[in-house]
């Protein structure tokens, strides 16, 4: 059900610079990269999921919703108040997709971790199926997505005058907010990662030494969790991107 304590069954070697490898990876080859095919198949299907969910809710619209289609009705509004809420109401409704993605896809993410029992699916190599969230990869890539969008957000709104917070309150400190912009989506891929790797590395433990019921109520945690941490990334994403459109100056005299 898990990626079951593949830190435990981790192969480490080292090269002319120390290289750490964590489990099994099923890799494909592109050009002189190495993928890990792994997340890719799990993201897929995640990602089709969300699709094939959202288009039967609204495969046939109904005036009175019912069903798929009153539950992605409640999500979009819970997505779209969030980023009412944290970007502002005049330049929100063009971030709502992109907020509503990354919601969704960790929460999917998460949540396939915990209850879909990859370990049974063998692929080759003998690598495991976990959740894409499981993968540092995924976690980072999530992180430069935001910082791109939040660049983008700060410039499209403010132009040249976006880099002036750089230099803000004194030219001194430039490399200190560059390296902020930098660390704090960073911090949140981390914090994914770090979260969802130790809750299925703890279920995993507690189903090899007592396998029957008492995992369940630390299934459930990491349940609760996993929403936790898909809200607390969503909602940040949406502060950044909030905070690059109004401008250090702004909020001073606003």
């Amino acid at each position: 059900m898990l990626n079951t304590l593949h830190l435990i069954n981790s192969s480490i070697w080292a090269g002319p610079l120390a290289k750490l490898e964590l489990g099994n990876h099923y890799y494909w080859t592109l050009g002189g990269l190495k993928l890990h095919g792994q997340v890719f198949l799990v993201s897929w299907f995640v990602g089709a999921l969300i699709i094939g969910v959202a288009f039967l809710a609204s495969r046939k619209i109904e005036r009175v919703p019912s069903g798929l289609q009153n539950f992605m009705e409640y999500a979009l509004e819970f997505i779209r108040d969030l980023a009412k809420d944290q970007i502002g109401e005049k330049e929100y409704r063009p971030w709502v997709p992109f907020i509503g993605t990354l919601f969704l896809f960790i929460f999917v993410s998460n949540w396939s971790g915990a209850l879909i029992p990859w370990k049974l699916i063998h692929i080759p190599g003998g690598a495991e199926l976990a959740a894409p969230t499981n993968d540092i990869n995924t976690t980072v890539a999530l992180a430069l997505l935001t910082s791109l969008a939040y660049f983008y957000a700060g410039f499209r709104k403010r132009g040249l005058g976006y880099f002036a917070k750089y230099i803000e309150p004194i030219p001194l400190l430039m490399p200190i907010n560059i390296l902020e912009d930098f660390t704090k989506p960073l911090s949140l891929s981390f914090r994914l990662f770090g979260n969802i790797l130790a809750d299925e590395l703890v279920v995993a433990v507690l189903v090899l030494l007592v396998p029957l019921f008492v995992p369940l109520p630390a299934m459930a945690l990491g349940l609760f969790t996993s929403a936790i941490q898909a809200l607390i990334f969503a909602t940040l994403a949406a502060v950044y991107i909030g905070e690059a459109i109004e401008g250090h100056g702004e909020e001073e005299h606003g």
